[in-house]
């Protein structure tokens, strides 16, 4: 839309990321199951923060955090509201997405819960294993939906990890309604099939009443959706539901149904995948970008694919290198 001052706001838990290298009796000695994401509550994060080993690595992060850094790779302009709390994680989150070229300014939670982070250790095998605390970012408001941000936004994009939280459901819904007020675009992610089946009918119910008008969710998280087994059934289901989907088909690419026509491209080729981490974030990126800025389901879906395959090359959900240069030498540049 070219009045908009942003490409894509997005709105989402704001975690930092803490990546530590350790090794496997570290796991054992803190009784932490390898591979596993935990959640744990305040005093256990604060214990196991201060036990991490050598200097940990801090990247904001949270699924629609890494989506706004990667619309800011491409080219775009990219803002997020999310909340942290006052205290030094908080500040780093802060700066890091703002260097990343992120618009953020939602304020800060003041005498609260501290900023959610999510302890990453990384033993020498490779595999990933999770603390993760919620803490502040699951205190984001009705009042910390800024209407100037998001009438200067083509497109608002929520995930649906933020319907947890009552509170932060309600900012969800006024987040739709704002941007609908601003003849905006607005629109989720599905986040994963546990979210799809703890939220089924109320996540069906926001797209039948066209409080979002845009979809995006992997293959089993549609298929989650309308409880059915197979793809084609869900593609049938889902576009009764709303005019703009686009669904992730892993190593098969991607597919998109724009007003009851279905287009789908292949994946990009990638020597190896390293980690899949963050792939729907990107993914996402690519094809909010091209959305907002009035591509076709194709090129949308191809930008987004690209972006992907950037992510899943190495580990970590940061582009390792301008998205907006992949896009020029791929001759998908906007």
């Amino acid at each position: 839309m070219a009045d908009a001052r942003f490409d894509v706001l997005t709105i989402g838990n704001a975690i930092i990321d803490v990546f530590a290298k350790v090794d496997d009796e570290f796991l054992q000695k803190e009784g932490m199951d390898k591979s596993i994401m935990h959640l744990v509550d305040a005093e256990r994060s604060e214990y196991l923060y201060s036990r991490l080993p050598g200097n940990p690595q801090h990247i904001s992060g949270g699924s629609c955090c890494n989506t706004a850094v990667g619309v800011s790779s491409l080219g775009g302009n990219g803002a997020f509201i999310g909340k942290v709390a006052e205290d030094d994680l908080g500040q780093i989150f802060r700066k890091d997405l703002t260097k990343a070229g992120v618009v953020y300014t939602t304020p800060t939670l003041i005498h609260g819960t501290s900023t959610a982070r999510s302890m990453i250790v990384i033993t020498p095998d490779g595999e990933r294993t999770m603390n993760t605390y919620l803490g502040a970012c699951q205190e984001l408001t009705v009042a910390d939906m800024d209407e100037d941000l998001i009438s200067a936004s083509a497109l608002t994009f929520m995930e649906g990890y933020l319907w947890d939280p009552p509170e932060a459901k309600r900012a969800f819904v006024k987040a739709g309604q704002l941007a609908h007020k601003h003849q905006r675009l607005a629109g989720i992610t599905l986040s994963d099939p546990f979210c799809v089946d703890r939220f089924r009918d109320e996540f069906i119910n926001l797209l039948r009443n066209k409080t979002m008008d845009v979809l995006l969710a992997n293959e089993d998280e549609i298929k989650s959706l309308y409880q059915v087994d197979n793809l084609s059934d869900a593609v049938k289901a889902v576009q009764e539901d709303c005019a703009t989907v686009a669904i992730t088909l892993g190593s098969k690419g991607a597919l998109a149904i724009k007003d009851g026509t279905v287009s789908e491209v292949p994946a990009f080729k990638v020597e190896q995948v390293e980690d899949v981490t963050g792939a729907g974030d990107l993914f996402a990126s690519g094809f909010l970008y091209g959305l907002a800025r009035g591509q076709t389901m194709d090129q949308s879906l191809s930008l987004g694919c690209l972006c992907a395959s950037e992510i899943i090359s190495h580990v970590g959900a940061r582009p390792n290198m301008s998205l907006e240069q992949m896009a020029k030498d791929t001759g998908l540049a906007l």
